[in-house]
Formats: structure tokens, C-alpha cells, sequence
């Protein structure tokens, strides 16, 4: 029974420790650059600015555009006043009797032959009321108009230019943003490394004074060593594993930042492929061109893209000083409609023309639009000057630093061996009985700090190329 539990025991073990996963640095950049939320939001705004394009471009093109009303009109349209139909009835009437009398005068007969005819002439006022009354209290209009400019004072296509600009902004800045992700991941790797690096040195160094301990315990016991060593060493024990205890944190903190910038659960358990390996250091002189330099830069891209904005934004607000001219072509429908007399039905027609607007006075206000649009394309292009120095100035202080981190490499280096072969013979001194627990503490003690500063060296060689890299906008 207790062979059948060790053995699950042991396979639960195996596969957790395989299950755990390793992580190359090329591996921990796919991952950020997959899964970063900054990324994903610069890869909105590049849609963003393609529709925006798109939109600019449109403005070459014909427009077309349908309007429809319904009017109610509490009132008709009457062509003939009352006043005046009763003036032509009076009128009429006159007339009438007149001719009437006339007629029946001369010859009775014929009078009672026209007298219907002559009382007919009573109905023509109300004839012509309803004729000359217009039904307007349902009116129905429709039109549908196409536009076509001819030239709007340069606007389009200086809008056309400010959206191409945009969206090669939007890329740059997704560019740059990458850029950061994988400083970001770069720097953070190798924290990871050298902290993995230091908990191994700070374990086998608490595993040294555990040795010296159990050694002065013994020596004590045999009455070569006095208390004081024994107090001495325990005191050194305290304090390693204290330094033990704080590595462990860093590098679980340090794990958690590596795992958020990969898209992981922060609780994630894996190992970074270098962990298990000697620092490899690339030792290649660099040459920097500054012209090579900002072309690499996406900032510096984009500044210079935003000077064609400005610029192109000048010629917007002189477009507004300069004619404009469009093609327009119309179709209204109505109802009713007088195209063959007053009907109520529906019926239109076309129209064609040529707009043109040609700006006169308006107490200057274009005019300082355009100051101030220069003003704007004037400061783009000092900004983008001082952005150039402050580039040219990070990399010279980042070549800098590259230099005298692998100075400070060779000289750990040096260090560190001397204080090895010390810690030898402090040893060899202690067992043979010529030093003290002291001398040994002393000695490990050297070791250990040339150790660390081996390891911060290397990895500050690392960091300082990795600096380098970003701020040449180097793609490697």
C-alpha cells in the first residue's frame, strides 16, 4: 500500500513538474505583444484612421441627397377676390336685364327664347370662384439633389492629406508601442534571470554558513572554538537567510510583473529558459548614425508626419479666402402641382446649375484663421527639432552607459576570481588551523559581494544593450 501511494505521489509530482512551462524571451515577446491591451487599442486607432480616409476621399465624389415635407395649410389660395367676383356678378347681372329688356322690346318671342341664356350669366361668378380657388391644404414636396464639387479652394485635398498623415500616425504610434512592450518584457526577463541568479548564490551561501555552523558547533564542543565564533557565524547565518527571504520575494514579484506583460494569470508557474544558463553577452561594438537613428524612431516619424498636418491644416483655413465652385443637379416632385395648370397629382422636373461662392469681407476672420495655422505648423516643426536633440542626447547617454557597463563587467570579473581564490585559502587557512572563523566569514563575506556584482554587472550589460536598442529604434 505505502509503494502504490509514493508511486502516485511521484507521478502527481512528475506532471506538475513537466506540466510547468519554459519560456524563451522570444516566446515571452510573442505573448505580450498577442495580448497587450495598449496594443489592441493602437490597432483600433489605425482602423479608426482608415475610415477616416475613406471619408476624405469620399468628398471627391458626387453627393446625393432625398428631402421629403408634408405641409397642412389651414387656408386655400383664392386668385379672385370676393369684392371682385361680386363686381362681375353685379356686372352681369346689369348686362342681363339689360339685353333682356332689349330684346324682349323688339320681339317677345325672342326675349323668352334668351332668358334662360341671360340667367345662365348668374352662374359665372361661382364658376369662376372655383376656379380660381386653389386646394392647398395637403401639399406633398419631394427632391432629390446630386452635388458634384469642382473646387472647393484646395480643401479636399488638403483633408485628404491630413487623414493619410493620421493613419500613418496611428501606424508609428502602434510601432512605438510595441517598442515599449518589449523593453518592457526585455528588462523584466532579465530581473527575472538575475534574481534566479542571486537566489541560487543566496542559498548556496546560507548552505555555506549552515556547514560553518554545524563546524564551530563541533570545534566548540571539542573546546577549539569559543562561543563568540559560535555567535558570530549564527549571526551571519541570520542574516543571509534574511537576504534569502527578500531575493525570494523580489523574484516572485518580479514573476508576477513577467506573467501580467505576457497576458498570464500573475499566479502562473513557469521558467524562463536562460534561467539555467550562463549570461550570454553579445560584446558587439555599436555605431550609431543619427539620420539612421530618427528614421528608425516612430516618435520621430510621427512629428514629422505631424508637420505635413499642419501644414496641410494652412491650407484649409486659406481655402475658406477662395472660391468655390459646385455642379448641382435637381428633381423636386410636388403636390398638387401647376405644370399643366392646377392639378392635384404628383408631378416634378430637373434643373441644372453651377454654384459658385466667392468670399468677399468678413473682417478678417479667414485671414487670421491662416496666421494661426502657420503659427501651428511653425511650432510642429520646433517640436520636432527638439525632439530630434533629445533623441540624439538618449542615445549618446545610452551608448554610454553600454561602454561603462561592460567596463564595470571586466573589473567584476577580476573581482569576483580574486575573491574566490581568497576564499580558498581562507578555507585551506581554517582547516589547517592558521585562521579564524572570522577570517572565513570575512572571506565568504568578499565572495558574496563580488558574486552579486557579477551578476548585476552582466545583467546591466544587458539592460544597457536592451536600452540601447530602444532608443535607436532598432528592430533586433
Amino acid at each position: 500500500m505505502n509503494k502504490v501511494i509514493c508511486s502516485l505521489l511521484l507521478l502527481i509530482f512528475t506532471t506538475s513538474v513537466s506540466a510547468q512551462a519554459i519560456y524563451s524571451l522570444d516566446s515571452c515577446r510573442t505573448m505580450a505583444l498577442e495580448n497587450n491591451k495598449s496594443l489592441k487599442m493602437a490597432e483600433e486607432e489605425i482602423e479608426a484612421a482608415g475610415y477616416n480616409k475613406k471619408s476624405a476621399f469620399a468628398n471627391y465624389l458626387p453627393s446625393l441627397k432625398v428631402s421629403g415635407t408634408y405641409l397642412h395649410n389651414t387656408k386655400e389660395i383664392a386668385l379672385v377676390s370676393e369684392s371682385q367676383l361680386s363686381a362681375i356678378g353685379s356686372s352681369l347681372s346689369n348686362v342681363g336685364n339689360t339685353v333682356g329688356g332689349l330684346v324682349g322690346s323688339i320681339s317677345p318671342t325672342l326675349g323668352g327664347a334668351l332668358a334662360p341664356a341671360l340667367e345662365s350669366l348668374n352662374g359665372i361668378p361661382d364658376a369662376l370662384r372655383e376656379a380660381t380657388t386653389l386646394d392647398i391644404h395637403n401639399m406633398f414636396v419631394g427632391m432629390a439633389t446630386i452635388t458634384q464639387p469642382i473646387y472647393m479652394g484646395g480643401k479636399i485635398v488638403a483633408y485628404n492629406n491630413i487623414t493619410k498623415y493620421a493613419s500613418e500616425i496611428a501606424i508609428k504610434m502602434k510601432e512605438s508601442e510595441v517598442k515599449d512592450i518589449l523593453y518592457k518584457v526585455d528588462h523584466t526577463y532579465w530581473q527575472v534571470v538575475a534574481l534566479i541568479a542571486k537566489k541560487e548564490m543566496a542559498e548556496s551561501y546560507v548552505e555555506l554558513l549552515q556547514n560553518l555552523t554545524r563546524d564551530v558547533d563541533d570545534m566548540y564542543e571539542v573546546g577549539v572554538a569559543t562561543k563568540s565564533d559560535q555567535l558570530t557565524v549564527a549571526v551571519k547565518l541570520n542574516e543571509a537567510e534574511i537576504a534569502l527571504t527578500k531575493v525570494k520575494d523580489g523574484l516572485a514579484l518580479s514573476r508576477m510583473l513577467l506573467a501580467q506583460l505576457c497576458g498570464l494569470p500573475i499566479e502562473s508557474q513557469f521558467s524562463l529558459e536562460d534561467e539555467s544558463k550562463e549570461i550570454t553577452l553579445s560584446g558587439r561594438h555599436h555605431n550609431v548614425n543619427m539620420e539612421t537613428v530618427f528614421k528608425m524612431r516612430p516618435e520621430i516619424c510621427a512629428l514629422e508626419l505631424a508637420t505635413g498636418i499642419y501644414k496641410n491644416k494652412e491650407k484649409v483655413a486659406l481655402s475658406e479666402m477662395l472660391p468655390h465652385a459646385a455642379f448641382i443637379a435637381n428633381y423636386a416632385v410636388t403636390n398638387p402641382h401647376v405644370f399643366d395648370g392646377f392639378q392635384k397629382k404628383f408631378s416634378g422636373m430637373c434643373s441644372f446649375g453651377v454654384n459658385v461662392s466667392i468670399p468677399i469681407w468678413n473682417w478678417g476672420k479667414d485671414y487670421y484663421k491662416v496666421k494661426a495655422a502657420k503659427a501651428e505648423f511653425r511650432k510642429a516643426n520646433y517640436k520636432l527639432e527638439e525632439a530630434k536633440e533629445s533623441v540624439e542626447l538618449q542615445v549618446n547617454q545610452a551608448s554610454f552607459k553600454v561602454n561603462e557597463a561592460n567596463k564595470t563587467l571586466m573589473m567584476a570579473t577580476a573581482n569576483l576570481d580574486k575573491a574566490q581564490e581568497n576564499l580558498n585559502n581562507a578555507k585551506e587557512g581554517y582547516k589547517e588551523g592558521v585562521l579564524t572563523t572570522q577570517n572565513v566569514l570575512e572571506a565568504q563575506t568578499a565572495w558574496l559581494k563580488a558574486e552579486s556584482e557579477k551578476i548585476d554587472a552582466q545583467v546591466n550589460v544587458k539592460l544597457t544593450e536592451v536600452y540601447l536598442k530602444k532608443v535607436t529604434g532598432s528592430k533586433n
